[in-house]
């Protein structure tokens, strides 16, 4: 819910963590990726509205989980997983980045705890760029920088079978062709459902 915020240091820490870890990629563009980043409301969004990180700086919060539990799924996994880190940096990190300049705060009438009624803030979706999710993420970042195909498909299908059935076919495809798509997703999931953010 709007307004559970994580401290202000924290909230600096993980700004730091995410552009330290974005500045080793060394791709043409990505000097600009930042800068837009950091122009916007990335580091201060939340992840979603009520699902996960549903937080003042939950975006930034569940881009940085997504990235270590994919670093993690990568090193570990049973079959090799032959992709550089700037690309799990990549894909982590930015898999979201369609919610950049998402949400807005909007207000609604509620009873506090003494049953007095209110004005409370909370997010609602204001998308002025109504392209879709994992495709808008592949199209915002290559408006800046050139991705690998690992890169595209692992961004465009990290929602899985959340995703409408038509698009069964392709994810299956994908997920067989790019397995690190798979661990994306798979990252995304536990990072939403096992640590809330």
């Amino acid at each position: 819910m709007y307004g559970r915020k994580k401290s202000i240091n924290g909230g600096i820490r993980m700004k730091e963590q995410f552009l330290e870890l974005l500045k080793t990629v060394k791709r043409e563009g990505i000097e600009e990726l930042i800068s837009f980043l950091e122009k916007s409301d990335f580091f201060v969004a939340p992840a979603s509205t009520r699902f996960h990180g549903d937080h003042e700086g939950g975006l930034v919060e569940h881009s940085l989980k997504v990235y270590e539990i994919l670093k993690h799924k990568v090193e570990n996994c049973v079959m090799p997983i032959d992709i550089p880190e700037e690309s799990i940096i990549i894909i982590g990190l930015l898999h979201d980045i369609c919610k950049t300049n998402f949400y807005k705060v909007d207000y609604r009438n509620a009873k506090n705890a003494l049953g007095v009624w209110e004005k409370v803030p909370y997010y609602t979706v204001d998308d002025t760029i109504p392209y879709g999710h994992g495709e808008k993420s592949v199209m915002m970042i290559t408006e800046y920088m050139k991705l690998t195909p690992e890169e595209k498909y692992s961004i465009r299908w990290h929602m899985g079978y959340t995703e409408p059935k038509e698009n069964y076919n392709a994810i299956g495809s994908s997920y067989k062709k790019y397995p690190i798509a798979l661990l994306t997703h798979e990252a995304d999931l536990e990072a939403t459902y096992l640590y809330d953010v």
